[in-house]
This record gives structure tokens, sequence and C-alpha cells, in this order.
């Protein structure tokens, strides 16, 4: 069983995200003064006196509304209530009782649920203003007034939680879950990649670009491995990016990648690989992560003999900075291929966190050296000692030479493939640390 979950629901606009990022301490929703900002379900860790929970933050809910994005949230509000043990109902002390709060109420009367009635935006200290006690006609039984913007009655309200929250043992541990940033330009079929990862419409898609705007941490067990899949907004040019919520949220994408293990770079087929996924792939790339390429939209593809691999080249020859990255295609609408791309993460995963012995790395260093002599300048030829990895994910290693200007990158590039040739690494970056040693204390250190 895992942690407990809470969820926050009601109709948009009524501060759901500025509760939720408080009561979490970081601002992890986006919060602007914008009615249906956050559109997806947005899950965060809380703890309140010792006990840790799940928070979800969801959509506005507009029961009357038909329009596609409004009518995704309150769907998606609908599932969050279905998967949390407890539910907190905000309303807007402002606004008072509305015909949507009503019809919000009605429905979570008949869940079953632990529902507490949460009044927002009562800005005074003191005793409850008459005013609020109007909201018991909702029928969902006590109420507790607070101000989410400025933190206040948030404690009493989360003692009311604390009680209706199921016991729960933390054996459990996040430590062997792989962490995936689902990235891409938007429209690419993120969102649908991930929908049918998990067999449900866990994430709100629509042929609107933009529509995903936080980054979203979904867990789900596959074939007895846990990942975390985060799905992201798509990552526009900067000189398209025209407004502070799209700005925000290309800043939640980054950070999916900067906490990531592994990123799963979406092309879509059809447009195939632009220059903007160049760019997210090389942001990517400089922050150590393994990559996957995922041609999403295969099925759309006309194709003849060769088709495949004639594609394939020319991502390969876009994506040029990332040769080790492999490539799947697939078809996230069909879901055809989208078991290779679990075993494709899987794999990088383990090849990021690869180890290799001081011993095997010289052995293939000293066959390399043999094969193409270091470069060398005005009579000067570099030497290279020896090697050793440091670290993992991304696979680092030090390599001691006599002179790291002679240590061109042509150089180092071959003593890359050379490894890679070696000890495979696919899908992760390596890294280099040059370090300067003269032969002597090379020879003392006596590493072999």
């Amino acid at each position: 069983m895992g942690k407990p979950v809470v969820a926050i629901v009601g109709r948009p606009n009524v501060g759901k995200s500025s509760l939720f990022n408080y009561i979490c301490g970081k601002r992890i929703s986006i919060v602007e003064d914008t009615p249906g900002v956050t559109r997806d379900r947005i899950i965060a860790d809380a703890e309140w006196r010792g006990r840790r929970f799940s928070l979800v933050d969801t959509g506005g809910i507009e029961p009357a509304s038909e329009e596609v994005i409004p009518s995704e949230m309150r769907r998606q509000a609908e599932t969050a209530i279905r998967m949390a043990d407890v539910v907190v109902f905000m309303v807007d002390f402002k606004d008072g009782i509305t015909s949507a709060d009503e019809e919000i109420a009605a429905v979570l009367t008949k869940t079953g649920k632990p529902v507490i009635l949460c009044v927002n935006k009562v800005d005074t200290i003191g005793e409850t203003p008459a005013e609020a006690y109007d909201f018991y006609n909702l029928g969902i039984g006590e109420l507790f007034t607070v101000s989410a913007a400025h933190g206040l009655g948030i404690g009493e309200l989360l003692d009311a939680v604390y009680d209706c929250l199921p016991e729960w043992s933390e054996e459990e541990s996040d430590a062997d879950v792989i962490k995936v940033a689902v990235i891409g330009k938007p429209n690419a079929g993120k969102s649908s990649l991930i929908n049918k990862i998990l067999g449900e419409d866990r994430v709100i898609v629509s042929d609107i670009s933009g529509t995903t705007r936080d980054a979203i941490d979904t867990y789900v067990k596959i074939k007895g491995r846990d990942f975390c899949f985060i799905d992201t907004a798509g990552m526009r040019k900067r000189g398209k990016i025209n407004d502070d919520v799209e700005r925000y949220s290309i800043m939640r994408a980054l950070d999916a990648v900067d906490r990531c293990d592994v990123c799963v770079i979406v092309v879509d087929a059809v447009d195939g690989v632009t220059e903007q996924d160049t760019k997210i792939a090389g942001y990517a790339n400089d922050k150590g992560k393994g990559l996957v390429v995922a041609v999403n939209k295969w099925d759309l593809i006309d194709k003849e003999t060769g088709t495949l691999e004639k594609y394939r080249e020319g991502v390969l020859n876009s994506f040029n900075f990332i040769m080790f990255a492999p490539i799947v295609f697939i078809s996230a609408l069909t879901g055809k291929r989208v078991g290779d791309l679990f075993e494709t993460v899987v794999n990088v995963y383990n090849e990021s966190r690869k180890r290799i012995s001081t011993g095997m790395l010289n052995d293939v260093l000293n066959e390399a050296v043999a094969v193409v002599q270091p470069p060398s300048d005005k009579g000067r030829r570099l030497k290279i000692y020896y090697m050793t990895q440091v670290a993992v994910a991304p696979p680092t290693f030090a390599v001691f030479c006599n002179s790291v200007k002679l240590f061109h990158f042509s150089y180092l590039r071959y003593i890359e493939n050379r490894i890679r040739k070696n000890f495979g690494f696919e899908g992760t970056p390596i890294v280099f640390k040059l370090r300067e040693k003269t032969e002597r204390q090379a020879a003392e250190e006596n590493v072999h």
C-alpha cells in the first residue's frame, strides 16, 4: 500500500494551487490569477505531525462546461477523487456558494470518502465571519476557514486531514525508482505516450498545443520495475514564450530534466527533428542524463523498403552530438513498440550506473594508444599515464596525462569511442576529467 493520498478539489480559481504550494513548502504548482491555470493532477510529497502523504492539486471542476479543456480538467479531478483517501473541498468565501459548488458537493457526498470543507480567502484573524457559516448548506459537515495566500488557518485544516489519514508504513523505498522525464516540443505526443504507458488517461491530451503546463510525476510498476514518469510542458523557442504562465512551465520542464535519471526525447515523426528538438536534447546531454530518442507517430509515415533505416540515419545526423542515444520508433496512439521503449529506458539507466575496473579501463586505453598515437605539438607529445572511473550517472573518468593542452578534443573523442566499443554505455553521456601529473607522480601511485 502506498502513501495516503489527499486531493484538493474545487471549481477554478478558488486557491487550490496556493494551498497546495503552502502545504508543500515550495512553489510546485503554477499560481496565476487566471482560471484553469492548473490543468492536470499535480502530485507532491507532504508531511504533517510526522505523517507523510501524497498531496494532489487538480484542475478546477466546471460541472456544466462542455469545452474540451474544462471537460478534461473535470475528468482529471474526478480521477483524483477516486484515488484519494481524503478530499479537501475548497470554496471561495468572497464568492459565496455557487451552483458549481453545490454540484461538486453532491458528487463528493456520494463517494463515501472523508471530505473536509475548506473555505478559502478568509483573510482576517479572529472569529469566523458569520457569512462563512452559509457553507454548511453544502452538506459536507464541519468547515475550516483559511487564507491560503497568507497561511492563516492551515494548521487546523491539516489537523483535520491528519485525523482522517489511513495507517501507512514507510517500508517501501523510492531508491530503486527510475525517474524518466518525457521531453520534447509541444504537441509531439508526450502526454499520449504516458497515458498509453499507464493504461489510463492520467494526463490531459488534446490537439491544442501547450495543453500540459506543469511537470507531472506518475509512479507505475512495469515488469517488476518501479518507474516515475514525468510529463513536461513542451519547450518552445525562447522568442515564442509569450506569457508568464508558459515561462514557468518551461522552468518546470527544465527542472524535470535536472531531477530525472533518463530523458525520453519525443520527436514527431511527421515533422521530423526540429531545431528545438536538438536544443532540448543538448540541454539534457549537458546535464549528463541518460537519453533515449522516441520517434512518435510512426504509424502515420508511409513506408517502403529502407524507410526506417533512412529515417534513423536522418535522426542521427540531426542529433550528431548524441550518437550514443538509442532510437525507438513508436506509436503512442496504437501502443506499437511502447514495450520496447520500457526495455530501452531500463537498459540506459543501468548503463549510466555501470562501473569499470581501473585495470580493464587501462587495458583498453593502452590498446587505443598503440593503434593511434596521441597528438604532439612543437616536438612535445601527449602522454596518457592512466585512467580511472570516479563516478556514475553519468559515467565519469579521470584521465591523467602530462599536458591538458596537448589533449585535443578529437583524440578524447577517439578514446571515448574505444571505451564505448568495449564497454557499451549506450544512451549515457561520458564525462572526462583531465588531470596533469608528472611521469614520476604517475609511477609512484602504481595504480595498476
